[in-house]
């Protein structure tokens, strides 16, 4: 245990020490913190997606929403259960570019529902991989740079939200009306 803890203090410190050394850094860490940045490519992909293949999205688009809710409300009660102060409360020194927020830190939410998107709809269209995890990537670098986490509060929140999306899209594709419609030929022959 004491390894563990060691080497998350080690990452999570060497991670966060870099902050405040450059300001477009800073911003650019910030503005991926900050719940209305991807609002925008949200809108973006789900217009994408509706225009390409509006039958599919019309199913799995508010799975997929409704998905991203409930883990984080799970998020949220597993941080009740587990109560581990953020970073911000219990390392003195901590580079804090933002007020800390709640109190509890494991699973750090952005990291959750940014993996449940991206495992969702790595699952349905394996080619969004190269565009969704380096944003999950980012995003939950951001947390630890920021100061709001631990590394294993973000590794936490891709496994758990990796796991969630990957079963619910893979629960989606078991659904016959849904599979039917994702083995037509016209989509398997234009992806």
């Amino acid at each position: 245990m004491v390894s563990y803890m060691s080497w998350d203090l080690f990452l999570t410190r060497a991670i966060n020490g870099l902050a405040g050394e450059t300001s477009w850094l800073d911003w650019t860490f910030l503005t991926l913190c900050e719940p209305d940045t991807l609002w925008l490519p949200g809108i973006l992909l789900g217009s994408y997606w509706a225009a390409r293949w509006p039958r599919e999205a019309l199913v799995a688009a508010p799975v997929m929403t409704a998905l991203i809710g409930l883990v984080d409300f799970i998020g949220a009660r597993i941080k009740h259960l587990v109560a581990r102060p953020r970073p911000c409360f219990s390392i003195a020194d901590l580079h804090r570019l933002q007020a800390c927020g709640g109190h509890f830190s494991f699973p750090s939410n952005h990291a959750l529902n940014t993996a449940t998107a991206a495992a969702f709809l790595q699952v349905l269209y394996p080619r969004s991989g190269w565009v969704s995890w380096p944003i999950v990537a980012l995003v939950g670098l951001a947390r630890v740079y920021i100061g709001a986490h631990y590394v294993t509060d973000v590794l936490g929140g891709w496994i758990i939200g990796g796991c969630c999306g990957t079963g619910a899209a893979w629960l989606l594709l078991q659904w016959p009306p849904f599979r039917q419609q994702v083995l037509l030929p016209s989509h398997s022959s234009s992806t």
